[in-house]
């Protein structure tokens, strides 16, 4: 099966982003769930309180912006953890996918 995501770009941005800034040390598994898990929280933030037809129509709207940077932050912490856990992000999804096809079959 051919690659899914290649992550080398972002990978390799994301490594010269915190060797600028000597965060590594940072970036431990534990704090980067807890920036994530922060992240994640404030894209939710975005949609609480909102109906159904509201949050499907939120790209239409002012706050399309902000919903598109807390994905770009839910993104980036879940990439620099998936680094530092040294975790193949194509290889993880490509075998969570056939596990879900197996676990979850088409109706037929």
């Amino acid at each position: 099966m051919s690659q899914l995501i290649d992550t080398r770009a972002l990978e390799a941005a994301l490594h010269t982003f915190a060797d600028e800034r000597d965060w590594h040390r940072f970036h431990t598994p534990r704090s980067l769930i807890l920036a994530l898990t922060g992240e994640v929280g404030e894209l939710a933030e975005i949609f609480q309180w909102k109906t159904d037809e509201q949050a499907a129509a939120v790209m239409t709207t002012p706050e399309a912006e902000h919903v598109r940077q807390e994905i770009a932050d839910v993104l980036l912490y879940l990439m620099r953890l998936a680094m530092v856990l040294e975790i193949d992000v194509d290889q993880a999804v490509r075998n969570k996918i056939a596990m879900n096809a197996i676990k979850y079959p088409p109706a037929r």
